[in-house]
């Protein structure tokens, strides 16, 4: 395996090198994860973002197609003529099973489908946290650790991830898995102090995905570097990821305004999704229910940064 580090970004390209630039696809690109990916990456790409949701404020460099990747006809039509495939879409929390199936079981196969039609093959993966969530927090695990979803929509990742498998040894697509922490310019609980990844690190992994030349299916964490970490992230570092953030640096302040919370849910990884069995949606309000274990912590509903960037 090639070591590779993410070069610098220049400040600024002459035109001819603007349009020589590759085109990657962006799903999921009215989302927050994907605003801040693109404020990261302006002008090291060519991006055609894709939602169901409008994208207006477009950036030089930026064009919009509007789809619905639950139908394979319109994933195959967005992923024509693009380098690599970054796909953020799908519901973003745990929620209804028929609304987890439809845009992160089915519209997750439809990205992988329509990137072997249309010739692509490098494709970045959001899985997530959530895929693991069921690991106690007072263990460290790395990337080969059992899988144990905490919820329906972990359950849809490690489906992702396998589909990435899949594709890979099948198809010979490259495929990076990035399981995402939680993502924003800051952490804002103890939990997040652990899973924490900031926006410019999160552009350098999603970088290593589309450009590094020796991947053929591999799976990291997205965090950043952060002291408190559950993860042994020790194969994003032998691909070349640096990470430039620790949540540390948050961490008082954190600390300082923290509450207690859910007992069971304060146990392991994936948190209140554990014992949650809905959480609000970015695209619209869903009321949370508490079943299955017993909630023996205040009934609190999660945080509105719950429902944003990534958990």
């Amino acid at each position: 395996m090639i070591r590779y580090c993410v070069p610098a970004l220049p400040r600024s390209r002459p035109d001819g090198q603007r349009r020589n630039r590759p085109l990657v696809l962006v799903t999921g690109a009215a989302g927050e994860v994907a605003g801040h990916l693109r404020r990261e990456l302006a002008g090291r790409y060519r991006l055609r973002l894709s939602d169901r949701r409008p994208v207006r404020d477009l950036a030089r460099g930026e064009t919009f197609v509007r789809a619905d990747i639950s139908r394979l006809s319109e994933a195959v039509r967005i992923a024509q003529g693009v380098h690599a495939i970054v796909h953020l879409g799908g519901f973003a929390v745990e929620g209804p099973w028929a609304a987890i199936l439809e845009a992160n079981i089915v519209g997750g196969y439809n990205m992988f489908e329509a990137a072997r039609r249309a010739g692509v093959r490098r494709f970045v993966f959001a899985s997530s946290n959530h895929a693991m969530g069921f690991h106690r927090r007072d263990h460290v695990i790395g990337e080969r650790a059992e899988v144990r979803p905490d919820s329906r929509y972990g359950v849809s990742k490690v489906f992702g991830e396998a589909l990435g498998r899949l594709y890979a040894d099948k198809y010979d697509l490259e495929v990076l898995c990035l399981r995402i922490g939680y993502v924003n310019s800051v952490p804002i609980d103890e939990r997040r102090l652990a899973i924490w990844l900031s926006p410019r690190d999160l552009a350098q992994v999603v970088t290593l995905g589309v450009e590094h030349p020796d991947i053929r299916f591999e799976i990291v964490y997205g965090i950043s570097g952060n002291r408190r970490s559950w993860y042994d992230n020790s194969n994003a570092t032998r691909l070349g990821y640096r990470p430039q953030d620790d949540s540390e640096r948050f961490a008082a302040e954190v600390l300082a305004r923290a509450r207690p919370g859910n007992k069971v849910a304060a146990l392991y990884q994936g948190g209140d999704f554990t014992v949650i069995e809905q959480i609000p949606s970015p695209a619209g309000p869903v009321r949370a229910v508490r079943q299955g274990r017993k909630a023996v912590g205040p009934k609190s509903r999660p945080p509105v940064a719950e429902r944003g960037a990534r958990r």
